[in-house]
């Protein structure tokens, strides 16, 4: 045997004796992985005890202070047309009774008046001239029946009807002229009738015209008497904010009803504030609250929600997140901290249960479609000894959430789901089946 081929064995023996190293230190590997791959061992899933504890979910909102009474200012219905505002006093000034508070602009009410003045003057004129024509034209008319009586009279009274005395040419052309005369004279009352109609429904024509006229007149002395809008009582000017959120201003258009400020009661004031649609479960009138003046933190005053609106609605005009908007009654008013208009925080108080019985949220469970909570039984119970124990939700914060069946105190419950695999591989397989499924993500009544 040659000395190449001795090398050749000895070379393929020391590959096989290291292929044979690897194996062995691969079956040692897998022999201490596999556990891990299969049930997780009951110390490796971490558990909490069921306790039963006072439950209370409040929900945060932010708004403003208002008064609960109010007057409004605004310009007149009666007016009956847009007005230019001339001049504003300073949003939150105080104001006795009888001080003005919005002046409007009276140039186009002044220019509305000589307009209007001048209507009226040339519909009277049109009137005086129409009742002197129609005067003038009826004698006219009435002399001319007069006239066309008197012919008939005479025809009649010397109508030549002896035929002894008169030719037959005579006779006929005597009833002629009696025939005619009786014609005119009725000519002459119709033509009279008919002027006289028509005089009235001119008449009245130029009548129309000069109440237009006067109406006119009337609206625009009306909006010049209602050029300064004054206050009623002593109080605060408040002006009122349009959906953009902007004051008014000078040589903005006021229109008729709209208001443009109030002066509010300070004896009692309320909070408007918004809650998130997303937060509203359980928002109910009656339910407490607390108020904070972000002006003055360290005041907290209590509320209660006295008013809910029944639709949401955006806060700002695009934006998609809706908010409920609350009326808050406050228990005290302080005059001297509290201005219409400030902003405020609140917490309202939306569930409050004693002795519940609550969880920790990633202790919930969807299984085969149904809500469930892993509580440790006994050995046989299931995989690592415990039990998919089905439940119902109550009410939940961001962090627990009640459990309204179910559970009991002094339960130990899995805060990870123990039949899920530790490989992330696995863990994707076993969730598309119906056995794990995960943490619940969120829950009836949850706050978010």
């Amino acid at each position: 045997m040659s000395g190449g081929t001795v090398r050749t064995r000895r070379r393929r023996l020391a590959w096989l004796l290291a292929a044979i190293a690897v194996a062995v230190a691969a079956t040692v590997a897998a022999a201490a992985v596999l556990p891990w791959f299969g049930e997780r061992p009951d110390d490796a899933v971490p558990t909490a005890v069921v306790e039963a504890e006072s439950f209370r979910r409040r929900v945060p909102a932010d708004g403003n202070l208002k008064a609960a009474e109010s007057t409004q200012l605004s310009l007149p219905a009666s007016v009956g047309q847009p007005m230019r505002i001339a001049w504003l006093a300073d949003d939150g000034s105080r104001v006795a009774a009888g001080d003005p508070v919005v002046l409007f602009d009276p140039t186009d009410l002044e220019k509305e008046r000589q307009d209007a003045e001048a209507d009226r003057t040339t519909a009277d004129l049109k009137v005086d001239k129409q009742q002197a024509e129609r005067t003038s034209e009826l004698d006219k008319l009435e002399k001319d029946a007069e006239l066309a009586g008197l012919k008939l009279d005479n025809s009649r009274e010397f109508q030549k009807k002896d035929e002894t005395l008169f030719s037959r040419h005579e006779i006929l052309e005597s009833e002629i002229d009696e025939q005619l005369a009786t014609e005119e004279k009725d000519h002459a009352v119709a033509s009279r009738k008919t002027r006289e109609s028509l005089s009235d429904a001119e008449l009245q024509l130029l009548a129309i015209e000069r109440r237009k006229a006067q109406i006119s007149l009337d609206r625009a002395e009306e909006g010049l008497a209602a050029l300064t809008l004054a206050a009623p009582h002593a109080g605060l000017v408040v002006f009122r904010r349009d959906w953009r959120g902007e004051l008014p201003r000078v040589g903005q258009t006021a229109y008729p009803g709209n208001p443009l400020a109030e002066i509010p009661n300070l004896a009692e004031m309320e909070a408007e504030v918004f809650v998130l649609e997303a937060d509203a479960g359980g928002l109910t009138e009656g339910r407490p609250a607390k108020v904070m003046l972000e002006a003055h933190p360290e005041r907290v005053f209590d509320a209660t929600v006295e008013r809910v609106d029944k639709l949401a609605k955006p806060r700002r005009r695009g934006s998609p997140v809706q908010y409920f908007a609350v009326t808050l009654g406050l228990e005290e008013t302080v005059p001297e901290l509290m201005k219409p208009g400030q902003r405020v925080r609140a917490w309202l108080l939306l569930d409050e249960i004693e002795d519940a019985v609550t969880v920790p949220r990633q202790a919930v469970f969807e299984r085969d479609g149904a809500t469930v909570v892993y509580r440790r039984g006994d050995a046989g119970a299931g995989r690592g000894g415990f039990e998919a124990v089905p439940v119902e939700l109550g009410p939940a914060t961001l962090g627990r959430v009640v459990v309204a069946s179910g559970l009991s105190a002094g339960d130990v419950i899995a805060l990870s789901d123990p039949t899920r695999r530790t490989d992330d591989t696995e863990d994707l397989g076993d969730a598309g089946g119906g056995g794990g499924g995960g943490a619940l993500a969120g829950a009836p009544g949850a706050a978010r």
